[in-house]
């Protein structure tokens, strides 16, 4: 059934997940269509906002002007057979609600994460308690909105349904996955025997990738032919800078946020991609990008072992996994993977066929598509 689909809100146009999303539909014979418009300038824009801007009269305009223009735009739209709400799309549900029931079409929304979960673990609580309040009841009521919610593991769907008290089979599962159009098997730069194992870390520094014992792994190293790229910025960049200038690290390099195309050829040029190792909730929850994208590039990916990956990845087999919250452990498997280029070149080349097999885009797609079939054909 190729159904034609409104790809609607404020959603983050750049983020993965939405483009991911996007192409698979289209990859599986979907027409989408976006009706979009940006709110927010960025994740900070969205802390700031959280953390007390939302009371300033400047945001209230921004908000009103943001969804007269969308408004404006979904009248172009025309027929179409399911809404979708992008991510984060907890305000945009509220509007989009209004549009789906006048039309008489259904509903989804692609949760992806918890706002009221990420204001606690970015410490909002405790700047301005009645934010988080508010960021809760609106959650709670925007997932009761659409038909269908769609979240990447059953572990965050039973987390949903224990703080929001949502019914468990309101929700479908779209596993998180990577855009081979980004991340794909390249060459990287030439190798000699006197350079040292390169491992990168890529990201926004948020509380849940656990930097800080990236540069601690780094720390116990200093003394091995190991040397560490950490690319990005975020919340925790600062923290990890004083870290490292806190151990004096003569092989731990930091750099700002990279084009999507140098990004890749950093990967490439690295012998072993780290995931994330952060002890927050989020992280039993959820599944990160940079495992998967990884995978695509065909490299060898270390990350901390969750209650939330996938069964069908296979420590040893398709990655190498630690404990979360462990340097020690950490630092133990990169040396592992140093002393050890077959079991390298095994990871690398099970994670990228097994990427092929579940986790591109038009396995994501597929996965998705099913579910607004399902939904449409009611």
């Amino acid at each position: 059934m190729s159904l034609r689909i409104c790809y609607f809100g404020t959603y983050r146009a750049e983020y993965a997940r939405n483009q991911i999303l996007i192409e698979g539909l289209r990859r599986a014979g979907m027409q989408v269509v976006e009706c979009h418009v940006a709110l927010w300038q960025g994740v900070e824009d969205r802390v700031q906002t959280a953390s007390g801007g939302w009371m300033r009269p400047a945001f209230w305009w921004r908000v009103l002007r943001t969804y007269g223009q969308l408004l404006g735009k979904y009248r172009q739209v025309g027929a179409y057979d399911v809404l979708v709400v992008g991510y984060p799309g907890h305000f945009d549900v509220f509007l989009a609600r209004l549009l789906a029931s006048l039309r008489g079409e259904p509903l989804v929304w692609d949760v992806l994460n918890s706002l009221y979960l990420i204001a606690i673990e970015r410490g909002i609580s405790s700047r301005s308690p009645l934010t988080v309040r508010i960021i809760r009841q609106i959650e709670r009521l925007a997932c009761r909105l659409p038909d269908l919610l769609i979240l990447d593991t059953e572990r965050f769907v039973e987390w949903f349904q224990q703080t929001h008290g949502i019914d468990p089979s309101r929700f479908r599962l779209v596993r998180i996955g990577a855009d081979q159009r980004y991340f794909s098997p390249l060459e990287g730069k030439p190798r000699h025997p006197q350079d040292p194992f390169r491992v990168i870390y890529y990201g926004s520094y948020i509380p849940n990738h656990g930097v800080e014992f990236i540069v601690e792994a780094a720390h116990l190293l200093e003394d091995e032919p190991v040397a560490f790229e950490m690319v990005g910025d975020g919340p925790e960049h600062a923290n990890a800078l004083a870290l490292e200038r806190k151990y004096r690290l003569k092989k731990l390099a930091f750099i700002d946020w990279l084009p999507r195309q140098e990004l890749s050829e950093h990967i490439a040029s690295a012998d072993l991609v780290l995931g994330v190792f952060g002890v927050t909730l989020q992280n039993t929850l959820t599944n990160n990008n940079k495992i998967y994208e990884g995978f695509a590039m065909r490299k060898p990916v270390v990350s901390a072992r969750t209650p939330a990956l996938p069964e069908s990845l296979v420590h040893k087999e398709h990655l190498y996994l630690c404990e979360r919250g462990d340097a020690g452990s950490l630092a133990e498997a990169i040396c592992k993977l140093r002393a050890d280029p077959d079991l390298c070149q095994r990871l690398a080349d099970n994670g990228y066929r097994l990427f092929c097999e579940q986790f591109d885009l038009e396995h994501i797609g597929q996965e998705f598509a099913r579910h607004l079939e399902e939904l449409a054909a009611g």
